[in-house]
């Protein structure tokens, strides 16, 4: 499986449409992606995200629900 397959249509949107998107919008019914290293997540991260580092990514696309949309920072 690859990356391009869950994510599609994969858009672009900046921070204050993501914050609109999270606050109009249930926990839970979309998945916040945190790709940052573990330190950077353990120092401050967003509530609720769900941390796999970018370098783990492409093994861990089992984790992610296809049937979400996905906010990835």
């Amino acid at each position: 499986m690859r990356i391009r397959d869950l994510l599609e249509p994969i858009r672009t949107i900046g921070p204050d449409e993501a914050r609109a998107y999270m606050q109009e919008h249930k926990e839970g019914t979309y998945l916040l992606l945190d790709v940052r290293e573990t330190g950077e997540y353990e120092q401050e991260h967003l509530p609720g995200a769900k941390l796999i580092p970018l370098s783990q990514l492409s093994d861990s696309l089992h984790l992610l629900d296809p049937e979400k949309p996905t906010i990835v920072y």
